[in-house]
């Protein structure tokens, strides 16, 4: 166990830093064994800081070869080293110029965090605090400094050497080396500084701005990679547009590059003018990417060049203001994913990844506000709270105020605060004074975790045809948090007449009524809203395009099938079908326990077959309408959690729907057959949606050849992957065959074969347990890459629950002895994968009490990482 408890830093205990860095010069001598690293920072103390205070310096495993001070070497006892590799220089003048050399080894760097090999090319990754592994540094994020870089290395193996900015030269450097000089006219943070060097290929092509700049785009990849890139530059283009067009937002340097790598710990990261992206969201092939790769891909690129300006040129003046960059820059990037496709059925997919992934965060040990309060590894706070909830607390903001209105707010915050690090505070104000309303209730979305719940009553008095609808808020406590305040809610309205057919809704107090969808706001902990003149007793449609991040109660299960056929709102009519179905399974489930057998509820039937005839107006969302509620999502309406029964519910009713559907399902299925050359437009993804789900339920009916079927014909990856997860979690040699065929077709191509440890991980099988540990020791199993660790590990234990809860405790003991495993090579993703062992509080006792024994077991690991001791001593409290 570690026997140094880490400091926990306080969001309240923010001072500015000591001193100002105003640039940076870095000149790096590559090896990947040996790289020297000489600094030169031009240091001015800050005015707002004490006048005697020291110079701190951030430092992880560094060797110091020399300091100078003005020129002058520095002796050992002006250098006060501390046990977390950092270093502090007393008796700084108020302006300074400090000089370091440095050597690194990036070829021992597991972590891939600061400068790191990955198949002999040189990567970096600092965010969040990965700068301090490259040189000494005050690594904070409100220490914003121009940089120039000057890069050498041997000429014959690493032929491409990048920075952020500009390119400002290159040339000789003798004895078969060389070297390139790279320029960033803008200041950023230490976070924000990104090298890549190696044996790389460029995808290249031109962008002009609205004003006339030309911006040379660049995808750097490994040689045999070309070919895969041309979506990734098409979305960068797309996104480079779409900003001008929506934000007014230039991109503001000559060239843009993207590096794509295979191991790293991200998604991707916004570097300026220099991203380095997980290869995962860059390479896409008609053979090789499904659709949802096509569509991961566009939404990542544009997230990352959002960045530019919502991240870069305006960054956060600390980490607890992360959310400020990454909620904005989601909103921003889901509305552009709207903007390219289906609205409604991207506003879907969000709401299904928030409730899949935050709600339970909300609800688990690790739940902490928007903005943190504090922590004691940053990079567990990466999290879908600050990402996911932060984007719908920015959405909230967007409907209280009006699209016009944060419009100008983003003109306002992007104004005052260019080349800031700057607070929350700071965006919202810009919001305010942009719209005029006051939004100072908001910042409790920011400040206090958990998920509020909104009930719903309503009454009709006939006689003065009023119609009252009262709306109650409660937020659960959480860890720090037991005592809860209201937060302001918009609810987006409407009301359907007993025919279904929209009716226009005027308050009291209103002179005329107003047509379609209105916004409700409630403030307080209960509040009533009265209609007048309404002819009949109404049925309200509430949180129309999931107006806020809460759970809706007290929509009766009558109301949800109403809801379900006539809404005119595609969420609600979505979300009314989903509630009925896991209502109906909850029940199911209960009965599973007590032994009963299990029934079936005519009405789904009903409902897919209504579905189905009406598919052809809109497949995509037809295919979400078809698909039952999650496991996950079951679970996290349970006080106590059966990974078990709600499998077998769910399962048992995917065959009963399949054998009462079939002639429908199949009818669909056949007319959804590929005709033509495979495209990825809306309509295209829609239809491959719909067939693969009708697949499904026909498969779970004992359909099993057609999935054979689909295998051995697919032509392209969505179609292939769908067959084949169908038939892992089957019996028999047809699944054999197919994993087998698969794997030999696909070995020699990480991504895809990521996706065959995925799709073995997730196979509800009895011995789905013997099978992960035997991947785990397969010759294509990696666990220093977090792709591969994550495809298996993490697969198995957040994507298969009802094998991971197995009652052995064996799933348990497979993720504590993977996490025990991986912390040492790299404890950022160590911590990510530990996570769903803290859920033992909503799994009954005998579970419970196995999670613990395991989360005991990882904590007692000697010199266990910050990060997973954080999650795991939170997990155990």
């Amino acid at each position: 166990m570690k026997t140094d408890t880490p400091v926990t830093i306080r969001r309240s205990d923010y001072a500015p830093p000591t001193f100002l860095v105003d640039t940076v010069e870095l000149d790096f001598d590559l090896d990947a064994a040996s790289t020297t690293v000489r600094a030169k920072l031009a240091l001015r103390r800050n005015p707002a800081a004490a006048a005697d205070a020291p110079l701190h310096l951030d430092g992880d495993g560094l060797t110091l070869v020399q300091a100078k001070l003005d020129g002058v070497v520095l002796p050992p006892e002006r250098l006060a080293f501390a046990g977390d590799g950092s270093l502090t220089i007393a008796g700084l003048l108020d302006v300074a110029v400090l000089e370091t050399v440095v050597r690194i080894a990036p070829e021992t760097n597991t972590s891939l965090s600061g400068l790191y090999t990955s198949g002999g090319n040189f990567y970096t990754q600092c965010e969040a605090e990965g700068f301090r592994r490259i040189t000494f540094f005050p690594d904070r994020p409100d220490v914003m400094s121009r940089y120039t870089v000057t890069i050498t290395a041997d000429r014959a193996r690493v032929p491409v050497l990048l920075s952020n900015g500009n390119p400002d030269g290159a040339g000789d450097a003798g004895e078969g080396r060389h070297r390139a000089r790279w320029v960033d006219p803008h200041p950023k943070p230490s976070y924000l500084f990104a090298l890549v060097a190696g044996d790389l290929v460029a995808v290249s092509d031109r962008f002009t701005t609205r004003s006339g700049r030309d911006v040379a785009l660049n995808i750097w990849v490994r040689r045999g990679d070309e070919d895969r890139c041309g979506h990734a530059m098409d979305s960068l283009k797309r996104s480079m547009t779409w900003d001008e067009d929506i934000y007014g937002l230039e991109y503001d340097l000559d060239v843009f590059n993207i590096a794509a790598v295979s191991d790293f710990n991200m998604g991707a990261m916004e570097n300026k003018g220099l991203n380095v992206f997980n290869t995962k969201y860059v390479l896409a092939s008609q053979e090789s990417a499904t659709d949802g790769d096509w569509q991961g891909i566009e939404t990542v690129i544009a997230h990352e060049y959002f960045h530019n300006w919502t991240g870069n040129r305006v960054t956060c003046r600390d980490w607890f203001q992360l959310s400020l960059k990454e909620g904005l820059t989601v909103f921003r990037d889901q509305e552009f994913s709207a903007d390219m496709g289906s609205r409604a059925v991207k506003r879907i997919r969000d709401v299904r990844g928030l409730r899949a992934a935050q709600f339970p965060e909300d609800a688990g040990p690790m739940a902490h506000p928007v903005r943190p309060d504090s922590y004691i590894e940053i990079d567990n706070f990466y999290t879908p709270t600050v990402y996911q909830k932060g984007a719908e607390v920015v959405r909230l903001i967007h409907t209280r105020i009006g699209a016009t209105a944060f419009r100008r707010g983003m003109d306002l915050y992007t104004a005052r605060n260019d080349n800031q690090a700057v607070t929350i505070e700071d965006f919202v104000t810009a919001m305010q004074d942009a719209s005029g309303i006051d939004l100072s209730a908001f910042y409790g979305w920011y400040d206090q975790a958990g998920t509020p719940e909104l009930t719903a009553s309503d009454s009709y008095d006939p006689a003065t045809r009023r119609f009252t609808l009262t709306l109650r808020q409660q937020t659960p406590p959480t860890p720090g948090q037991p005592d809860k305040h209201p937060v302001p809610i918009p609810v987006a309205m409407g009301l359907l007449g007993p025919d279904g057919a929209p009716q226009a809704t005027r308050l009291a107090g209103e002179n005329a009524a107003q047509p379609g969808t209105r916004t409700l706001l409630l403030e307080g902990t209960e509040q009533s809203f009265v209609f007048e003149d309404v002819p009949a007793p109404p049925v309200p449609s509430l949180l129309r395009g999931f107006s806020a991040p809460v759970r809706l109660r007290g929509v009766t299960r009558d109301r949800l099938r109403f809801l379900a056929v006539h809404d005119t709102d595609p969420f609600v009519r979505w979300e009314s079908g989903l509630q009925y179905a896991a209502s109906v399974m909850l029940e199911m489930v209960a009965a599973q326990q007590r032994g009963e057998p299990l029934g079936f509820d005519a009405a789904l039937a009903e409902a897919v077959a209504n579905t189905l005839a009406a598919a052809g107006d809109d497949p995509a969302f037809a295919a979400e309408a078809l698909s039952l509620p999650g496991e996950g999502f079951l679970a996290d309406q349970m006080e106590i959690a059966d990974p078990v029964a709600i499998h077998a519910v769910r399962q048992h009713l995917r065959a009963e729907i399949g054998r009462r559907c079939r002639p429908a399902l199949r009818a669909t299925y056949d007319a959804l057959a590929e005709t033509g050359p495979y495209r990825i437009d809306g309509t295209a993804i829609g239809r491959r949606a719909l067939r693969n789900t009708c697949l499904a339920y026909l498969t779970a009916a004992g359909d099993g050849p057609l999935a054979k079927a689909q295998f051995d014909t697919a032509t392209n990856m969505t179609d292939s992957l769908a067959a084949l997860s169908l038939l892992a979690d089957t019996d028999g040699a047809a699944r054999d065959k197919a994993l087998a065929t698969f794997h030999a077709r696909w070995r020699g191509d990480d991504l895809v074969l990521d996706k065959w440890f995925s799709i073995q991980a997730m196979a509800a099988r009895p011995d789905a347990i013997a099978a992960v540990r035997a991947l785990y020791t397969h010759p294509d199993f990696d666990l220093r890459n977090p792709n591969r660790a994550r495809s298996l590990i993490g697969a198995f234990a957040s994507g298969n629950p009802s094998q991971f809860h197995d009652l052995s405790g064996e799933g348990y003991r497979f993720l504590a002895d993977a996490v025990i495993a991986l912390d040492p090579i790299n404890g950022s993703i160590a911590a990510r994968l530990v996570g769903p062992l803290g859920q033992w509080r909503r799994q009954a006792a005998a579970r419970g009490t196995l999670m613990r024994r395991e989360l005991q077991r990882v904590l007692d690991t000697p010199n266990l990482s910050k990060g997973t001791f954080e999650k795991v001593s939170k997990a155990l409290l």
